[in-house]
């Protein structure tokens, strides 16, 4: 199917014009009136009437471009002068060019970074501002800077910023009159460009003058792009048309609803999806979620509740899961052969869990080690499924799982930037992670125990990069015999920035294996998982997996029309076996390729991504040279929080 792209320029501004008086409305919603329940001094009450940029310059907070990209800024002002000259040229300019690289700061980590809140612990907060920004022109880093052209100007008006009632009601951990706590600060701030609303985010402390008790906190944020049309047409007999809004209305809800129709396959003609996400309601930071989903071969409607250990201090975390599922099932069999049949069953899950702070010394306070239980009651019950016997179709047992585990974790987050983004802050995680998981299982066939380990370790190496590194194991135990055994294996790396004469450069290597063994019929995991080596399904499956991937990712100064390019050169490794052959023995499936990304971090679309790889060696001898455009999401790095005890799972 031919998707198309809704992020061309005439596209994005007749779309903006099209949408902006059915959901976003045309005028910027108004800043909501603020509460002062701290002591207000003289100074606090005029700063209410002062712009906040006015107020943040006198102390020297608005940041200027740093040294060492000064060099970058002077080649841009004089390209620009020399294309200023002419009406054509400088259109062309505006609409290829952006001095990208002075908006963000420089991204590479040379030291553990200090906490900036640090120095004013234990004040008083007297006064909290909120600036909102627009989706585009000025930064967290540089509120001065303007939109670039009149798309910009026209997109900021239509977007609705986050309502600032909104954020302070359901965002922010720490108010007026509280003792300034400078880890509270900080993990706020983090949290904040985790919600998914906001490009990036500041928090500032500024000292009263002549007051040596208050300080006065400034919040800045800036909005994504929140609305994000989505559709395909290969014809009027085949085209799908969806809008997904991130941001309704500035009250951080998310509605996304997608109609399909498609006459060219025999049964249900139209599908659809539905999903509405309710984030942090009020300050339990609870999140509720409903979905409806009728698609030709898979139909659900859920709804959970849930809250996550947002951060270290958090205490308690857990989830609430209801489901009913109608599914055509596909699975592959040891003949690379596809066995389709029906699934209807009621799902339900519930977790809680309780952190407490470690017990143990640990050499840096800054770790905030904790000690996490967590119990789990998970449950299916099928009402359609093929028959089940001791030999075939276990997997599909009317059963309930009671689950429990006992983890120790410790972790800090250092921020930098170009990892997976584009320019916006990124926040890795490091730390350690340790896990036992045990449980019980009540099926069908029988009684049987659970059984499972997890580690984890990620640390930035100085001048070497970052290297994460995650085991976990885990086996069902019947009557002294091994069921649905596994172990995962997974490495991340990516080096510092290298800035070179084009831009900045990263290297990137990861590998996962898998391998499992006793595992029920039916039961494979697809080498091409990710879609990594083309579209080819046969002769990729079995039970052991070994995938290596390699990518280096040049971060261009190229700017076309508000999308920083990325390109990239990639390598990928492969190895697929079953039981009765060792992995090394199969073949080495490879891919080698080049292509390039293209992302703006404004907007919630996923990243543009054209590539072309060359496949010597795909199942039966074939070689290949395909290409693919599609939308990549960002990743983020794995943290190392404890959340829902967890099966070890084999996919």
């Amino acid at each position: 199917m031919l998707r198309f792209v809704f992020s061309r320029p005439f596209l994005i501004s007749g779309l903006f014009l099209w949408l902006a008086g059915t959901t976003c409305g045309w005028a910027q919603q108004k800043s909501d009136s603020t509460a002062v329940t701290a002591p207000v001094s003289t100074t606090a009450k005029k700063a209410r009437q002062t712009p906040i940029d006015s107020l943040i310059t006198p102390y020297g907070l608005m940041l200027a471009d740093s040294a060492e990209r000064v060099r970058d800024s002077v080649r841009y002002t004089r390209l620009k002068q020399r294309m200023s000259k002419g009406k054509l040229t400088r259109e062309l300019y505006n609409a290829l060019f952006r001095d990208v690289y002075n908006s963000r700061p420089s991204g590479e980590v040379n030291q553990i970074e200090v906490n900036p809140y640090k120095t004013y612990e234990g004040r008083v907060i007297g006064t909290i501002f909120i600036k909102r920004l627009g989706v585009f022109g000025a930064s967290v880093y540089d509120t001065t800077r303007n939109a670039a052209n009149w798309v910009e100007k026209v997109a900021n008006k239509l977007h609705v910023n986050t309502r600032e009632n909104v954020i302070r009601r359901s965002y922010l951990q720490f108010q007026e009159g509280d003792i300034l706590n400078p880890t509270v600060l900080r993990d706020n701030e983090r949290l904040l460009r985790n919600v998914g609303l906001f490009i990036d985010v500041r928090i500032l402390v500024i000292p009263r003058p002549n007051s040596r008790q208050f300080v006065d906190v400034y919040v800045i944020t800036q909005d994504v792009w929140s609305l994000l049309p989505d559709g395909g047409f290969s014809g009027f007999n085949n085209f799908q048309v969806g809008l997904d809004q991130r941001n309704f209305r500035g009250l951080g809800h998310q509605v996304f609803n997608r109609i399909g129709y498609n006459s060219t396959r025999p049964g249900q003609k139209t599908e659809y999806q539905g999903r509405y996400v309710i984030p942090y309601i009020g300050k339990t930071f609870l999140t509720g979620r409903a979905d409806v989903v009728l698609l030709r071969d898979n139909k659900f409607v859920s709804a959970k509740v849930f809250r996550p250990f947002l951060n270290p201090d958090t205490k308690w975390a857990g989830q609430l899961e209801l489901g009913r599922y109608w599914t055509n099932n596909r699975v592959t069999d040891r003949r690379d052969s596809i066995l389709s049949f029906p699934l209807n069953y009621y799902y339900s899950d519930v977790w809680i869990g309780r952190s407490f702070p470690s017990p143990f010394l640990v050499k840096n306070p800054e770790d905030r080690a904790r000690i996490v239980l967590a119990g789990r009651l998970t449950a299916y019950d099928y009402t359609r499924r093929p028959e089940v016997t001791a030999d075939s179709n276990q997997l599909y047992q009317n059963r309930r799982s009671y689950i429990f585990s006992l983890g120790y974790s410790q972790r800090r987050y250092v921020r930098d930037v170009l990892i997976y983004g584009f320019g916006r802050t990124e926040d890795v995680p490091y730390g350690s992670l340790m896990s036992v998981v045990a449980g019980v299982e009540e099926a069908e066939l029988g009684l049987r125990n659970y059984v499972g380990l997890s580690f984890s370790r990620g640390q930035y190496l100085r001048k070497i990069g970052y290297v994460y590194g995650l085991l976990n194991t885990g086996s069902y135990f019947r009557s002294g015999r091994r069921e649905q055994s596994v172990i995962n294996l997974e490495t991340n790396y990516f080096s510092p920035l290298h800035r070179i004469k084009w831009g900045q450069m990263r290297h990137f290597i990861n590998t996962t294996m898998t391998v499992g063994a006793d595992r029920f019929n039916n039961e494979v995991i697809n080498l091409n998982s990710n879609n990594i080596f083309g579209a080819g399904g046969a002769g990729l499956f079995g039970t052991k997996r070994l995938i290596v991937d390699y990518e280096n990712l040049l971060f261009s100064r190229v700017n076309i029309a508000g999308f920083r390019v990325a390109f990239l050169t990639f390598a990928n490794l492969g190895l697929v076996s079953y039981p009765e052959r060792s992995l090394l023995a199969g073949p080495l499936y490879q891919g080698y390729g080049l292509g390039f990304r293209l992302r703006n971090e404004n907007l919630t679309f996923n990243s543009l991504q054209i590539r072309f790889t060359y496949y010597p060696n795909l199942p039966n001898n074939a070689a290949a040279l395909r290409y693919a455009f599609e939308g990549v999401p960002v990743l983020r790095l794995r943290d190392f929080d404890i959340n829902s005890p967890q099966v070890s799972t084999f996919q």
